[in-house]
């Protein structure tokens, strides 16, 4: 059965404030107010005591902003609300996302391999702060700023996968377009290159480039990212525009892990694929 959903490599969502739909930011706010009136703490002082200004203690009790692990925290300790606010921190953190991508997001931090091929832009788990930063940036319909800020935080968050233990196989196929598109300017376009340079050392990471003077090529039907879970569940994530989604049916995904095994073919190889990235760098005309 095909469920959707969305990654936000592309699609971060519209302007609007996260997505509380599933309530998860309302019901945290409503906690959050309840346990101040208790303690019987205006809403000025309460944000003097945790540096934080009024209208953003309101935004975070009206569920209309996601709050910080950190603010979680000292807000469940100050206002001694017995762990409940602090149980509630991977639920609210998941709200950093658009909706149609929290599914993806909490799959892909459990995942104990990951393998993905990327077009159009370098793909979020690669992206370094200034790159994701111009990825937010260019989007239609404009996102407000405070929204962009909270979609960087969960784009740097979910990298923790590459220091996780044990520590997960990871893969990537990009094409050579992508990497050459300064996002962001040169020097943001400089930094994403010496990431995936950085990125690419590590022994659980393989990252592959698609040159453009290919003759043959498996992915021209477009980006798609396939997950294996700890219990040996295999899924893979595909997306077009705005509509995408997470295939679990064993048919579907054999066939996109059959086309990822003829672009890693295509592909040059990750230590050519370094000296082709290290060549965009050393080239002066870039």
């Amino acid at each position: 059965m095909n469920e959707p959903t969305l990654d936000d490599e592309e699609d971060p969502g519209s302007g609007a404030a996260p997505d509380p739909g599933s309530g998860v930011l309302r019901v945290f706010g409503r906690q959050l107010k309840r346990f101040r009136i208790r303690a019987g703490i205006e809403r000025p002082d309460f944000g003097d005591r945790l540096g934080y200004s009024v209208s953003t203690i309101a935004a975070y009790e009206q569920g209309r902003r996601v709050p910080s692990p950190r603010f979680i925290d000292q807000a469940d300790d100050m206002l001694d609300a017995g762990g409940v606010l602090k149980e509630m921190k991977e639920e609210v953190a998941r709200a950093q996302f658009p909706a149609f991508f929290r599914g993806a997001a909490k799959l892909e931090a459990e995942a104990v391999e990951l393998h993905a091929y990327d077009a159009h832009v370098v793909k979020g788990l690669l992206q370094t702060e200034g790159y994701a930063r111009a990825v937010f940036k260019m989007w239609r319909p404009l996102l407000d700023e405070a929204i962009i800020e909270e979609r960087i935080a969960a784009r740097l968050a979910r990298q923790s996968i590459f220091t996780r233990r044990p520590l997960p196989h990871l893969s990537f196929v990009i094409e050579e377009a992508a990497l050459r598109k300064r996002l962001g300017g040169r020097d943001v376009w400089r930094g994403q290159l010496e990431q995936i340079l950085l990125i690419g050392q590590a022994r659980n990471v393989d990252v592959q480039v698609m040159p453009l003077d290919r003759e043959d090529h498996a992915g021209l039907a477009g980006p798609f990212t396939l997950m294996e879970m700890k219990d040996g569940r295999r899924i893979a994530y595909t997306e077009v525009q705005s509509d995408s989604r997470l295939h679990t049916e064993r048919g579907r995904v054999r066939e996109l892990e059959g086309t990822y095994g003829s672009l890693r073919a295509q592909a040059l190889t990750p230590r050519e694929s370094q000296t082709l990235i290290e060549k965009l760098l050393g080239d002066r005309s870039t």
